[in-house]
């Protein structure tokens, strides 16, 4: 839980100060106010990164500087970002202990939803690939390290496509094996969390949709756990012609994807935008459940303009699973929001 934040130098605040409740928390202003900044520094506080921008587009237009300040419970939390010329400086200071980044272990449990989360089915296998990756990285020690040497491999293998196919093959093999190692770990990691999220979403999708529904998420891949680490090798040997005329590798897990299907039938071709929030609704709540299991902590929910994008049915689900949790909600619109919370909730308006 997060009591208070000071924001000098950060985004659009140049010296600005914060308190929250344990409960509800609206934050209310025009476009252009800060609120979305003021979401992301309580994110970037918590879990060193932010959502949205690199380190140094954190720092106020024209400045040198950025300074995070907050009280997470019993615990203090500072953040300062330095930038000297092209030389970006980052620490953290945890009850008075520097620490260079935050891993797993001191990142505190947040769960944002953002009006781009609802483009998850729509826009591409990469968006997927980002959006579980993501949830492994906050839940499981040392995925982050894990898809980092892989994406560094994956760099290494492309830069050897673009040289003469002669030069090529003397590394290749080598470069075949790293990314056909690292990869089996990361398609087995993904389809454990497929797995996980399929035991529980389909109950919490039809009690937001309010009818009983089959959903059921599948990892696309044309290899499976039991021989990830082979078949990848041999098929980035026998495409590897062909990825020498394209530039680029064309098997391993940043080219697979999650097919999510509702009632059996693909809902990326056919969900309609009620079914889109539903679906993203029931996500995020497996979210707060995963990272309250890993973390043994409540998750601060983060919800960043998203009461707009939702019906007054789903509104209310929301709010049903809002009970128990801290949560900062930001809102152009205070009556859509506050007929939900009344007497129950911390009001925070901001001006332009």
């Amino acid at each position: 839980m997060i009591e208070n934040i000071r924001l000098q130098n950060f985004r659009s605040y140049h010296d600005g100060s914060f308190e929250f409740d344990k409960g509800v928390n609206i934050v209310v202003g025009p476009n252009g106010s800060g609120k979305t900044n003021l979401l992301e520094a309580v994110l970037v506080l918590a879990t060193g990164s932010s959502f949205r921008a690199k380190d140094a587009e954190l720092i106020g237009f024209g400045g040198s500087w950025a300074r995070l300040d907050g009280w997470f419970g019993h615990s203090q939390r500072t953040l300062k970002i330095i930038l000297q010329g092209t030389s970006l400086q980052k620490s953290f200071v945890i009850d008075e202990k520097p620490y260079r980044r935050l891993s797993l272990e001191r990142s505190l449990p947040v769960v944002l939803f953002e009006p781009n989360d609802l483009q998850l089915l729509g826009h591409g296998p990469q968006r997927r690939r980002d959006y579980f990756d993501d949830i492994l990285q906050r839940t499981q020690a040392g995925y982050k390290s894990l898809n980092v040497k892989y994406y560094r491999a994956l760099v290494q293998r492309n830069a050897l496509l673009k040289q003469p196919a002669a030069a090529a093959a003397q590394q290749m093999f080598a470069w075949n094996i790293r990314l056909s190692e690292l990869g089996a770990q990361i398609a087995k990691t993904r389809r454990q969390l497929i797995g996980d999220i399929n035991k529980t979403i389909g109950e919490t999708y039809s009690k937001i949709a309010h009818q009983k529904t089959a959903v059921n998420l599948v990892y696309k891949s044309p290899f499976s756990d039991a021989n990830y680490s082979s078949k990848l090798l041999l098929k980035l040997e026998a495409s590897a012609t062909l990825d020498l005329q394209r530039g680029f590798t064309s098997y391993g897990p940043h080219r697979e994807d999650v097919i999510i299907y509702l009632s059996d039938q693909v809902a990326s071709s056919m969900a309609s935008r009620g079914e889109t929030r539903s679906l993203l609704l029931a996500l995020k709540i497996f979210e707060l459940q995963l990272l309250q299991k890993v973390h043994e902590q409540k998750p601060i929910f983060l919800l960043d303009d998203v009461f707009s994008e939702l019906d007054a049915a789903r509104r209310q689900h929301l709010v049903k699973h809002l009970k128990g949790y801290q949560s900062i909600i930001t809102t152009t619109d205070a009556d859509a929001v506050l007929e939900y919370f009344a007497g129950k909730h911390n009001l925070i308006p901001l001006q332009k």
